[in-house]
């Protein structure tokens, strides 16, 4: 990682994240079982012009991994471990999200608590709605939410693995990559994240996420005159094309950039080709003083 690292104190807890550069912040949400490496390349790309803030979730990278009688691994919680944050480093303002996987959700839900505070959205491969018309959950995800997903989860760590595999289809990763996007999840205790994530994804009104993912999602159109940037890798099995005609559903002035032969690692596939997109969007919708 090309940048210090720094720690945000959650009471017992410590919240690992980037801070690099000044300028207006540039907010960079990732998801599971990936960490802040995923955005190590547009950080470094960004951060000569913006205030680049990165965090890791609890739980994932290099955050405390704290067990579930310290941690109430929520959605909820994970919107305010992210606000918090914020409002310490103070980055109330002219804020920029990046959102990718389950940081569509945190980002967009906080989004949704303080729409005067993002002014950009730059969205990869995410959601911050329920499952769209015709889509439904994956049977991989199924088999690590069924009594055996621990198991699978946390004892084999096939999901992080599964993922450092299969979501990246252009450019498959290195074996030093892989490595590196699987060191913080080294041990059944040290992948609690990884299991709670898929155990809390919001299919349904028993879900303990789905409704602050309804009501994030009925408060979206407050955003329809912020600038978005959608960028989209065609091959995720899981945010595939339903996701992404929700998106430009919700959001028909965005300009969207489709990746056909990209997966759900769409950074790690086509940053190439994303990162200049990106630097450009920006540059071309300034922030008015």
């Amino acid at each position: 990682m090309p940048f210090e690292s720094r720690f945000h104190e959650r009471g017992p807890l410590r919240q690992h994240y980037l801070d690099s550069g000044s300028g207006d912040p540039v907010v960079m949400v990732h998801g599971n079982p990936s960490w802040a490496i995923y955005y190590r390349g547009l950080a470094q790309a960004l951060s000569d012009s913006y205030r680049v803030v990165v965090p890791d979730h609890i739980g994932c990278g290099l955050s405390s991994k704290p067990g579930d009688d310290q941690y109430d691994y929520t959605l909820k919680s994970r919107v305010d471990d992210l606000e918090s944050l914020l409002v310490a480093i103070a980055v109330r303002d002219r804020v920029t999200l990046v959102l990718h996987d389950w940081g569509g959700m945190i980002g967009m839900a906080l989004a949704a608590r303080h729409p005067e505070r993002i002014r950009r959205i730059v969205i990869f491969n995410t959601g911050a709605f329920p499952l769209p018309n015709g889509k439904s959950l994956p049977w991989r995800l199924k088999a690590c939410r069924s009594p055996l997903g621990a198991l699978l989860v946390r004892g084999a760590n096939a999901f992080a693995i599964a993922a450092s595999r299969m979501c990246c289809t252009r450019r498959p990763m290195s074996p030093e990559l892989r490595r590196l996007y699987l060191e913080p999840y080294d041990s059944w205790a040290n992948r609690i994240a990884v299991q709670r994530f898929v155990e809390d994804i919001p299919l349904g009104p028993g879900d303990r996420a789905y409704g602050l993912v309804t009501r994030t999602a009925e408060r979206l159109d407050l955003f329809q005159d912020r600038p978005m940037l959608i960028c989209w890798g065609e091959k995720d099995f899981v945010f595939d094309r339903n996701f992404l005609d929700e998106w430009v559903r919700r959001f028909p002035k965005a300009e969207v950039h489709r990746f056909p032969d990209a997966g759900h690692y769409v950074l790690e596939d086509a940053g190439d080709l994303i990162i200049p997109l990106v630097k450009d969007f920006l540059a071309r919708h300034p922030i008015p003083a």
